[in-house]
């Protein structure tokens, strides 16, 4: 008999709160979603992944600094950027270097892009494909930035692009298969006797060469420091620092017509599609119009989620009127043909469709680097990345779950201590399932700060799936030996043991079982677990209690 998949929920605590710690777990609650939290503080060599709890489960060691971004793949490998040395760029976010390392930290794959005329920096994107997408500057010297247009042109002007790796896991090396450059789709109006030379406020979909050269002394002139891709659309969301802007770029191009304004999917080559967040960059509207202040981590919420297809990023809100970071969410609307929607020349929406701000706004402000994520469960992870606090709200703001980075400077921290230079650039939770952690064990392995010593319990919505009703295991509760009867019909190929979190603790392939078999729990802890059977009829479980 098939039993309907039956969710149980265990409430054990309203809520835990560490009002006392500096560091480390400071606030939990049952409404938090289950999973592991990955972070790479920006003054560290390791990779940290901890449960719900704030404890440890899995940690990687490098021998170099990130270069911000830090992903963990489904096969359990890290695709990380790192810090590399070099006398050409030394601009906020400097990498120059990718690699990728497997769960033993070993390196797997490593490679380099950083000369004299690029260096990678900030963000990569992995792609269904396995390929690579990657920012990186791309200077330009003072004649060219003259024959650009360039008002005022400096010694060297970064620009940016992106290209698309497909690594060579054989040779270490990559090959680029794909480019796209602002360089080739910019305007200006300032000089008429140049080929860019056009009406700024007429073509949104070309960069003005001269916004922010003034005010911006930095050769980093843009400064791009995230992306995503939407496979469906085939599209990359960028977030433009400088110009407090969030572009769209078309990526079913050729790299040729990548350099031109007619080709793919939306036949306007590698010209902008949609932008957004301060139409005063293309001339359209007046600085009250701007929505968008310094943003970072813009990104395609997936289409199984709340609010998806829609666009999250972090507002950090750097020289706004108010100076108090949000998360906010924009549904950029689309015309008949996918087209993105004008309205009297600037890009809509004219406001967000969802944001997140503190119940005290100036509680909650990073004036740089920072993101969010948006979880299975509708809420939402936040990386107030300049306090290296990571707190998770749920979709009214209410805050259920928050950590603050223990390792500052390089250094672990104890109870107690004032965190200063915990930076995090961002924030990952991985759901207990994610195939990452298929065969991992993720023991806790104590708090990664020193002095803390309190209990945590996780909360979790343990699915238990019954397959087959007439296997039994007894005594219930139990001491020491659990018997299972009734399996010579099951042909069972796996049995698990699993904690009240979903936590894989057990995993043994029986033999000689016949009708029964005994499991001895006599070194496992009192509590509430479950026992899971794979088998010809399907996935069954069973809970039980370990006195």
């Amino acid at each position: 008999m098939v039993k309907t998949i039956l969710t149980l929920s265990f409430l054990l605590f309203t809520i835990c709160g560490y009002a006392q710690n500096t560091i480390g777990l400071t606030a939990y609650t049952a409404d938090s979603e289950n999973g592991y939290t990955l972070f790479s503080p920006n003054q560290s060599n390791d990779v940290f992944l901890i449960d719900n709890c704030g404890q440890l489960v899995h940690s990687w060691t490098t021998n170099v600094r990130p270069g911000l971004s830090c992903y963990l793949l489904e096969n359990g490998n890290l695709l990380r950027t790192r810090k590399i040395v070099q006398p050409y760029f030394n601009g906020g976010g400097v990498g120059g270097g990718l690699e990728i390392i497997d769960w033993d930290s070993n390196v797997l794959w490593s490679y380099d892009l950083a000369d004299s005329l690029q260096c990678q920096h900030h963000d990569v994107e992995i792609l269904p494909n396995g390929n690579i997408l990657v920012i990186a500057w791309d200077s330009y010297t003072e004649e060219q930035q003259i024959q650009g247009g360039r008002i005022l042109p400096k010694e060297f002007l970064w620009a940016e692009k992106i290209v698309e790796l497909e690594p060579n896991f054989d040779t270490g090396g990559a090959e680029i298969v794909w480019e796209w450059k602002v360089w080739d789709h910019m305007i200006q109006d300032a000089d008429a006797s140049l080929d860019d030379f056009g009406i700024v406020s007429e073509h949104p979909e070309l960069i003005d060469i001269n916004y922010d050269g003034i005010i911006n002394q930095s050769p980093d002139w843009l400064h791009f420091n995230s992306l995503d891709y939407n496979e469906d659309l085939d599209q990359i969301v960028i977030s433009v620092h400088h110009s407090s802007e969030i572009w769209i770029i078309d990526h079913s191009t050729t790299t040729e017509e990548a350099a031109g304004h007619s080709g793919g999917l939306s036949g306007k080559g590698g010209d902008l599609l949609y932008r957004w967040g301060n139409p005063v960059a293309y001339q359209q509207g007046i600085s009250i119009d701007q929505k968008l202040f310094k943003q970072h981590d813009a990104y395609w919420i997936s289409d199984s989620l709340v609010h998806g297809g829609m666009i999250m990023f972090f507002n950090n809100q750097r020289f706004s009127p108010l100076e108090a970071s949000s998360v906010d969410v924009i549904e950029p609307p689309l015309n008949g043909d996918g087209s993105y929607a004008l309205d009297g020349g600037a890009y809509l929406p004219e406001s967000y469709h969802w944001s997140y701000v503190a119940e005290n706004q100036t509680d909650f402000y990073s004036q740089r680097i920072s993101g969010a994520q948006r979880l299975t469960n509708g809420n939402t992870l936040i990386c107030e990345g300049g306090n290296g606090r990571l707190f998770e709200v749920d979709i009214d703001g209410n805050t259920v779950w928050e950590y603050i980075n223990p390792v500052a400077q390089g250094e672990i921290l104890t109870q107690g201590d004032v965190p200063i230079g915990n930076n995090v650039f961002r924030v990952y939770r991985y759901p207990a399932d994610y195939p990452a952690f298929q065969d991992k064990l993720l023991e806790p392995q104590g708090y990664i700060e020193e002095g803390s010593d309190f209990d945590c319990e996780l909360f979790s919505d343990v699915a238990v799936v019954d397959q087959k009703d007439d296997w039994e295991l007894f005594p219930n509760p139990t001491a020491a030996l659990l018997n299972l009867s009734g399996l010579d019909d099951l042909n069972l190929f796996r049995l698990e043991l699993l904690d009240l979190s979903g936590k894989l603790l057990y995993s043994e392939t029986p033999s000689d079982y016949g009708d029964g078999y005994t499991i001895n729990l006599a070194s496992l802890s009192p509590g509430l677990y479950f026992n899971r059977l794979h088998s010809e009829v399907g996935v069954s479980s069973r809970k039980f209690i370990k006195q």
